[in-house]
């Protein structure tokens, strides 16, 4: 019960206002459940006339259309049971069945999309680290190489300032950006954005005309971190949506291993004629390179079929998911199933809010705990690595070319070591996987996962702009920390910050692997408390059970008494909802 517990008390208050807060927004959670298979329960004739209805309303009237609206609504009501299916033909069946079997074989277009979308990732990995070479020698030409504190905070300010401008500006205008835009439209603005930032970047001559091109940047940073990972997931078949969307975490790491090459590469490059400082001035507008390939290859994909569905164009949606798809019984079950789910997600979206968000504990604990592993993500400290790696070994009295090429080796590790999070995330858990470090995919994930459907929007919003603001933060102070405290005492003090994120996860985050969305809802309404208390007994019943080899019997999450037996976990795959 809400009352039961002091610290749920403190944070929701006893008064009749919380409780209506409360009985209001059950019933947004009880239809946030449909949302899992919004037309689960219906029998497969009801499903063959809500698809001919479907088809007359919107002017599909190819018979050999309507067929695969028929089929592909019986396919989207109980995807696992097609073989009972009247009408499939063996053909059809056969690649139904290689869709199980065989998940990534799909078609051509559809890689396609995903190289597309991974590229996008590469030069926003780019766009974050090429400065880590260029600062080595434009802060002294621009008079901000000092060890004052005005020119340690100058030289922070410049370097964060697109990761202000994402948390300020950027992550707002991802929405307003895809509905008038699209997807494809988005990522090309943005890639266009961040081709011009890179090359106003390369001939700026003082430290503020380098801020402000920077600022600039931001704004193809945010909207296109949001809306690369949602036009894969929208393309994608169910069963490998999820590995597609982490896709992003990856090709970000090889975006950062390319930017400390390329500033490798650059290193040698002398002046040229009246040109002071052209290796920097390359190393910055090398991004560029990366991001002309995707502004070039974008529109030879198709749009998202998400998209023209919202826009109410489905004949354009069936077209675009019949080029994403061998067969159109394929197409038209994706097309007809993402169709009613938009349906259900904007009968319950409208409910959702912020104050909702706050005061139903439901909510308010995945939101706790979802600004916890943002915040983390990047007050881990790894960052301050990505982002100021030469400055730490030239300070370690590395060489120039050493300290460069040292950065480079830290951005092949950090490529290399992404990958086993990706395969061990859904084996050991989020949470055994933050408890033991911060590898970047699992913050998102975990954010993605945590919120009922019909709130999610908002707490992604908050997420995103919580690890924006403090990627900014990590970035412009680090000089500071670092010339005052030097550069193990400015480690020391993020060393400190992992020890408290290790307490925080202990204690406040629930694992979240294998879950349904109903589960999901047990898993985080309970008190937090018992939370709390799970959190203890597990961390003693680790070091009984692993360390000291005791036979101690491992504690019960709080929510079991809740879920019982009753269901079989699942690996949830989060869905997708509109920018």
């Amino acid at each position: 019960m809400p009352g039961s517990d002091e610290l749920d008390l403190a944070a929701s208050s006893e008064d009749s206002s919380s409780y209506a807060d409360l009985s209001m927004a059950v019933p947004a959670l009880e239809e946030s459940k449909k949302l899992s298979n919004p037309l689960g329960g219906l029998e497969p004739d009801e499903l063959v006339v809500r698809a001919t209805e479907y088809c007359e309303l919107h002017g599909i009237t190819e018979e050999e259309d309507i067929r695969a609206f028929q089929i592909g609504a019986q396919l989207a009501g109980n995807i696992e049971e097609w073989n009972a299916i009247h009408g499939i033909s063996e053909e059809e069946k056969a690649v139904l069945q290689e869709e199980v079997e065989h998940k990534w074989k799909n078609p051509r277009m559809l890689y396609l999309i995903v190289a597309i979308c991974s590229l996008c990732a590469t030069v926003q990995g780019m766009d974050e680290t090429v400065v880590n070479g260029a600062q080595a020698f434009y802060k002294h030409q621009f008079g901000i190489g000092g060890d004052s504190a005005r020119d340690t905070w100058l030289l922070g300010l410049v370097n964060g300032a697109p990761y202000l401008c994402c948390a300020v500006f950027g992550c707002w205008l991802t929405h307003p950006m895809n509905q008038r835009l699209g997807r494809r439209g988005t990522i090309f603005v943005c890639e266009i954005v961040s081709i011009i930032a890179c090359i106003w970047q390369a001939v700026t001559n003082n430290w503020w005309h380098l801020f402000i091109a920077r600022c600039a940047l931001g704004f193809g940073l945010g909207p296109k971190s949001a809306t690369t990972p949602m036009f894969a997931a929208e393309c994608a078949p169910p069963r490998l949506r999820g590995a597609l969307v982490m896709q992003w975490q990856m090709w970000t790491a090889f975006g950062i291993m390319l930017g400390y090459a390329a500033d490798l590469a650059l290193y040698e490059v002398p002046d040229v004629g009246n040109i002071v400082g052209l290796r920097w001035r390359l190393m910055l507008a090398s991004a560029a390179l990366p991001a002309i390939l995707c502004a070039g290859l974008v529109w030879t994909i198709p749009e998202s079929p998400r998209w023209y569905l919202n826009k109410e164009k489905p004949i354009q949606a069936y077209q675009s998911m019949c080029r994403l798809r061998f067969i159109k019984i394929q197409a038209a079950r994706d097309i007809f199933y993402a169709d009613a789910l938009l349906n259900a997600e904007k009968s319950v979206s409208r409910k959702a809010g912020m104050k909702e968000l706050l005061t139903v504990r439901r909510n308010r604990n995945a939101f706790v705990a979802s600004e916890i592993v943002m915040f983390m993500q990047q007050f881990c400290g790894i960052n301050v690595v990505a982002y100021y790696s030469t400055e730490i070994f030239l300070a370690a009295n590395f060489k120039e070319r050493a300290a460069l090429f040292a950065s480079f080796g830290f951005g092949v590790i950090n490529f290399v070591f992404a990958l086993p999070a990706f395969w061990t995330i859904d084996t050991f858990g989020r949470r055994n996987l933050l408890l033991a470090t911060f590898p970047g995919p699992v913050p998102f994930t975990y954010s993605a996962e945590a919120y009922p459907l019909y709130i999610r929007p908002i707490g992604m919003s908050c997420a995103t702009a919580t690890t924006w603001f403090f990627n900014f933060l990590l970035a412009v102070t680090w000089p500071s920390l670092q010339s005052t405290f030097t550069s193990t005492g400015a480690f020391s003090w993020y060393a400190g910050w992992n020890i408290i994120g290790f307490v925080l996860v202990l204690l406040f985050l629930p694992e979240t692997k294998g879950h349904t969305l109903e589960e999901l809802d047990a898993v985080f309404d309970v008190p937090v408390s018992s939370l709390i208390r799970y959190g203890k007994e597990e961390f003693i019943w680790f070091w009984k059970s692993k360390i000291f080899r005791q036979d101690v019997p491992k504690p019960v999450p709080p929510h079991s008494s809740a879920l019982g037996d009753r269901i079989t976990p699942l690996v949830v795959v989060p869905a997708v909802s509109e920018a």
